[in-house]
């Protein structure tokens, strides 16, 4: 679970901000809060956060500092490379000094503290952290190219060498899984396989599990699709030859080479937004592409290709493989979602929520977390104030990003949507034009005859 995230010096956000799970005193809706104990200690952990925000005012930038953070651990950089971090441009200091990022996360009841600092060229320090009962205990701390290991870890002499072979663009945690080293497994697996980022164009991509007539989420995936009213019935795939998919010829070829016997390739043919599913059985390559099925009236079926079916449509179909993996017994992703509701419905966007919602208990280890547009879920009857935050613009142009629950006058019968739209909690546009959208430079035209 993700308890703290940390940045500063990244985009739009000039000084150090901090997004936070961590549940305050508030009473409503604790039904769903999950309580951590880690010795004498508790931590409450919220979770649902949703962020709203005028254009421009830094959401999506917030989201992107997460997918930095997340592709950066996992993926690194290559040899030579620069690492691709912006930092804020709107003053000289912002070039001049290093992008942090820190994340404080639940494992396996242990809380960690992961934090680097990097410029595009290198990394200036990295520090990871284990939280124990009545103190913190710094497993290692790295500044620059030198690096201190706590007690224990000091005893493996392995550590220091795979150190020292870490290029100046690449974490040691990142090197030290590339080495095969498991004592840092773990946290490197949060980041790999817990956090799922998903920007309004990111495709959930294990689709073809949940059109698998064997696999036990086939029906769970049709029967969510009928009930909520987008008109397809049911999913499936049918046979494409493979030369004739309209893909780049590189791109052909590179999967030729990628596809092994027995393994699975998922993909999005860019020029008609088709979902493909790639499969070698007996040497040979089996295309097949995702189709959806709608019923006459007569209850004869008629499919469709996926490029066929509204935005909107492809939007859920996309959405609710994530969904179903977040209501899963005992899943522990995290879900960062931007712009959640483009596309969508209201109504269909409260629905999803309060599905995910309605179904936590001490088990449920999910989050989810997303940037919106939606006034209408301004609503004490969803939301805690504590999962409610509103990024805004200083007037210098840094963007903030601050929570409902910082305001101390919102009394529980308040009407907090009218009092946002008012601007009392910040994190609206502030349209400066009185009437028309065209400056027409105070020349007055005249109606054609």
């Amino acid at each position: 679970m993700l308890i703290n995230f940390s940045l500063e010096n990244w985009l739009s956000f000039r000084d150090k901000v901090t997004f936070s799970m961590v549940a305050t005193r508030e009473r409503r809706h604790k039904e769903r809060i999950h309580d951590v104990s880690f010795g004498p200690n508790r931590t409450k952990i919220l979770p649902i956060s949703v962020i709203f925000g005028g254009n421009a005012s830094g959401k999506t930038n917030f989201f992107k500092a997460l997918s930095f953070a997340k592709k950066f651990v996992v993926q690194g950089a290559q040899p030579n490379n620069l690492i691709p971090v912006t930092p804020y441009l709107f003053d000289d200091q912002g070039l001049a000094r290093p992008s942090f990022f820190a994340l404080t996360i639940l494992i396996d009841s242990k809380i960690y503290e992961f934090s680097f600092s990097v410029t595009q060229e290198k990394v200036w320090e990295e520090k990871l952290v284990l939280s124990l009962n009545s103190r913190d205990k710094e497993l290692y701390h790295r500044r620059g190219q030198t690096i201190e290991f706590s007690e224990e870890l000091k005893k493996d002499q392995s550590l220091g060498i795979y150190f020292k072979g870490t290029r100046d663009n690449l974490l040691f945690l990142t090197n030290s899984i590339f080495q095969q080293v498991e004592i840092f497994k773990p946290i490197y697996d949060w980041f790999d396989k817990t956090l799922l980022m998903i920007g309004p164009d990111s495709r959930f991509t294990l689709f073809d599990k949940f059109i698998n007539e064997n696999d036990p989420f086939y029906r769970i995936m049709n029967d969510m699709l009928s009930n909520l009213d987008c008109g397809i019935d049911h999913l499936s795939l049918a046979d494409v030859a493979f030369d004739s998919l309209n893909a780049p010829p590189k791109a052909l070829t590179s999967i030729k080479e990628l596809v092994k016997e027995g393994q699975t390739y998922r993909f999005r043919l860019e020029s008609t937004n088709e979902r493909i599913v790639i499969t070698r059985e007996n040497g040979q390559l089996i295309a097949k592409k995702l189709m959806t099925s709608h019923l006459k009236e007569d209850g004869s079926e008629i499919k469709f290709n996926f490029s066929q079916e509204t935005d909107g449509a492809q939007r859920i179909i996309d959405l609710l493989p994530i969904f179903i993996e977040l209501f899963r017994y005992k899943s522990n992703i995290v879900c960062f979602i931007d712009d959640f509701d483009r596309s969508l419905h209201t109504v269909l966007l409260c629905k999803l929520i309060k599905g995910y919602l309605s179904d936590f208990n001490k088990d449920t280890l999910t989050q989810l977390i997303f940037t919106c547009h939606d006034i209408t879920l301004i609503d004490q009857r969803i939301f805690r104030w504590d999962e409610i935050w509103v990024t805004e613009r200083d007037y210098d142009g840094a963007a903030k990003l601050i929570p409902f629950s910082d305001y101390k006058d919102i009394r529980y019968d308040k009407d907090i949507r009218k009092s946002y739209l008012q601007g009392r909690f910040g994190g609206i546009p502030s349209i400066l034009f009185p009437g028309s959208l065209v400056n027409r430079g105070g020349a007055a035209e005249s109606e054609p005859g």
